[in-house]
Order: structure tokens, then C-alpha cells, then sequence
């Protein structure tokens, strides 16, 4: 059964800076294309950014520029550079194309 755990969430003033991380158990992932989500509250759950087994990354464009995903082993990381207010959500990593149970994300606040 795989299980995903996301973690580095926080609260940051907007222009602030946060490092998500997923770690997988139960496969290993590094053969999946693999992918950083967000929702807000009353929202469906977005793709903000993923990358392919080779390392190809793909942004949705309100991140473009200020998020990075990256990948090592069973880690997928989102560094998350110039937060923004609306930036605010639960992010959960999971694949792209595999029905893995989701996470239970990490919340991330960006607030002055």
C-alpha cells in the first residue's frame, strides 16, 4: 500500500520562502511522473507543478518563476520562492497517472 507524506508546511509573510517535501512508502515512485497539488477551502484540488522520471518540469503559470520541483530517490521537493497571499492552500504531492491514496498534505499560510 503506498503511502505519501508531505511535510514542511508553515505560516510565511508574503515574499517568504518554504521547502515542501513528499516521501513515499510502500513503492518506489522514481518511475512515475509525480506532482505537487494545492486546494483551498470549498476549491477542487489543483496541479501546480510535476515532474517526469528524467527530471522534465512543467509550472502551472502563477508559479512559474517562483516554485521548483525536484526529485531524489522516493523524494519530491517544491521550493516555493516569492510567496504570494494567494499562494495559500493544503499542498499534497502524489503521480500523476497512478491511483495512489492521497496524503494529508501540508498546510501552507502566507500572511503579514
Amino acid at each position: 500500500q503506498v503511502q505519501l507524506v508531505e511535510s514542511g508546511g508553515g505560516l510565511v509573510q508574503p515574499g517568504g520562502s518554504l521547502r515542501l517535501s513528499c516521501v513515499a512508502s510502500g513503492i518506489d515512485f522514481s518511475g512515475y511522473d509525480m506532482g505537487w497539488y494545492r486546494q483551498l477551502p470549498g476549491k477542487q484540488r489543483e496541479l501546480v507543478a510535476h515532474i517526469s522520471p528524467g527530471g522534465t518540469t512543467a509550472y502551472v503559470d502563477s508559479v512559474k518563476g517562483r516554485f521548483t520541483i525536484s526529485r531524489d530517490k522516493n523524494m519530491v521537493y517544491l521550493q516555493m520562492n516569492g510567496l504570494k497571499r494567494e499562494d495559500t492552500a493544503v499542498y499534497y504531492c502524489n503521480a500523476l497517472f497512478a491511483s495512489w491514496a492521497w496524503g494529508q498534505g501540508t498546510q501552507v499560510s502566507v500572511s503579514s
